[in-house]
């Protein structure tokens, strides 16, 4: 919800510094989890009940995600200040869909983490053999 609002505002108003926000509100989750999400905080007052038995994510995924959502983000606001504002809307509509498709059943970050663990051993076999 407030990845894809967020980024679809600033679409719509065309202004960069809203994705900034978002960015803001996400970066605490990416480098310290999500107990250091404004969000989650939040959240987890305001639905206490609602979530007292909602079963619970692997946090190395939701980390995971917060991650590539930050990075993807990051670059964004990159694009905006070196003049390339198409390229900064390409990766802040990436994130938002991403977010969207998500909220519709189908988490991308974790599909690619999970790829990412059962071939990580496929990988470090292929960069021993390399060197």
């Amino acid at each position: 919800g407030i990845i894809v609002g967020g980024v679809l505002l600033a679409l719509w108003t065309n202004q960069p510094l809203l994705t900034t926000v978002v960015l803001a509100l996400l970066a605490p989750a990416a480098l310290f989890g999500r107990k250091a999400s404004p969000v989650f905080r939040i959240g987890s007052v305001l639905l206490r009940e609602a979530i007292a038995h909602a079963p619970v994510e692997d946090q190395r995924v939701q980390r995971f995600n917060n991650i590539i959502a930050v990075v993807m983000l990051g670059a964004a606001q990159l694009a905006f200040i070196l003049g390339a504002a198409w390229l900064g809307w390409v990766f802040s509509v990436a994130v938002a869909f991403a977010a969207l498709v998500a909220l519709c059943g189908f988490c991308v970050g974790c599909f690619l983490y999970f790829q990412f663990r059962i071939n990580r051993s496929r990988l470090v076999r292929a960069g021993a053999r390399g060197k």
